[in-house]
């Protein structure tokens, strides 16, 4: 017997570990101190959000005093970005690339309409970025290249370290949003050419509501939020106590787990992907098949639509999600898919299942099951399939 839900949606959100809810929910009731008071009573919050400092510092590989919390990794990202170029007013280009996540693409949109030069680096069918265009975009106007780590869609990962090799020869601030990547691979920032990093609480098992930018000792980035001293200057605003506490903890919990991320979660993964491509004809992996997160596949279905498909598996309790970005109206498929030129029959009817270390063998085997009479009923349904 299946639980009521089965969440393969873990990109999307993931369910706040028990741990972390035990963590932070005195910080929601009796300990309300401000982290910022001069008394007893604030001070020791104000203690808590340094051990969640160090927690987080110890996952990432860096030091505490590189950790900014932020409310989410949208903020991270766009004071990333924006931050760069106010203490560079002298440089006017961005360099990003075609699947970005909207939280860069659209800033940097944005941007664009302001009078500044935004290149975006394409990738192949794979999705993987073309690194000699990305040497070629490396110009003394460039103020920082932002390129995410992992992509939230397909899961391929970027050669990060390749990337801020080159960006660094040239000087120039190298930001990359790793959202989807802290807890999932194991990073060592410390040794790594990246300046600036974004992360979001609650793709690891923290709640809503908290983020974190991690800044290089010696990285010239202006504040986004001005006010108060918070985050030494660099973030005003009361921090918000119980989110960062609660992502301390996760990120505790991240660090414990990622061999089991990149073991028992990576074979559910192969699982589910080869039973489903096994039992549905018509069906292909979108993505490097090499470099890929362990708990992300996409998969298209030709000549179905991929909201047609959550439809159906929703019926079972089966969490996924659309890897187009259709909504009601609009016949657009994912910008990702369209960059890395997925056929339009397939781009459509693309989903994308990614696991967490809560998911079970027993799970993976359920949707397998359920997949092949839904994909066949709606082929049969389907104007574009003759018989």
């Amino acid at each position: 017997m299946m639980s009521a839900v089965i969440y393969m949606d873990n990109n999307a959100t993931t369910m706040v570990a028990e741990e972390v809810i035990a963590e932070m929910t005195p910080y929601l009731g009796r300990l309300y101190g401000n982290p910022s008071s001069m008394h007893t009573f604030g001070g020791q919050v104000g203690g808590k959000l340094g051990e969640a400092r160090a927690r987080v510092a110890r996952l990432l590989g860096c030091l505490p005093e590189e950790i900014i919390f932020t409310s989410c990794g949208t903020e991270s990202d766009n004071t990333a970005i924006r931050g760069a170029l106010e203490s560079m007013p002298q440089r006017r280009t961005v360099v990003t690339t075609r699947v970005e996540h909207p939280a860069v693409l659209s800033t940097c949109r944005q941007l664009e309409r302001h009078g500044y030069t935004i290149l975006e680096i394409g990738v192949d069918k794979q999705g993987r970025l073309d690194i000699d265009q990305l040497a070629d975009c490396l110009t003394d106007d460039v103020a920082i290249v932002s390129v995410m780590w992992a992509n939230n869609e397909t899961g391929t990962v970027f050669p990060i370290e390749q990337i801020g090799g080159l960006v660094r020869s040239k000087g120039i601030v190298c930001h990359t949003d790793a959202v989807q990547a802290v807890g999932k691979l194991p990073m060592q920032l410390s040794d790594l050419p990246i300046d600036i990093l974004s992360l979001s609480g609650h793709k690891l098992h923290a709640p809503k509501g908290v983020g974190v930018l991690y800044v290089r000792k010696g990285t010239r980035l202006s504040p986004f939020m001005l006010g108060g001293h918070q985050e030494s200057g660099r973030r005003a605003g009361t921090e918000n106590v119980p989110g960062i506490i609660a992502l301390g903890k996760a990120c505790e919990l991240a660090g414990a787990t990622i061999a089991d991320e990149n073991t028992r979660v990576r074979q559910l993964r192969d699982r589910l992907e080869a039973g489903i491509l096994e039992t549905c004809p018509g069906s292909m992996v979108n993505g490097d098949p090499e470099n890929r997160l362990p708990n992300t596949t996409n998969i298209s279905f030709e000549y179905i639509e991929g909201e047609a498909i959550l439809l159906m598996l929703n019926r079972f309790g089966i969490c996924a999600s659309s890897g187009s970005a259709c909504t009601s109206g609009s016949l657009e498929p994912s910008h990702v898919l369209r960059a890395m030129g997925v056929p339009f029959t397939a781009a459509h009817g693309s989903i994308r299942f990614s696991l967490s270390r809560y998911n079970t063998e027993a799970e993976v085997d359920f949707v397998v099951e359920k997949m092949a009479p839904v994909v066949n009923r709606l082929r049969e349904l389907s104007p574009f399939v003759t018989a």
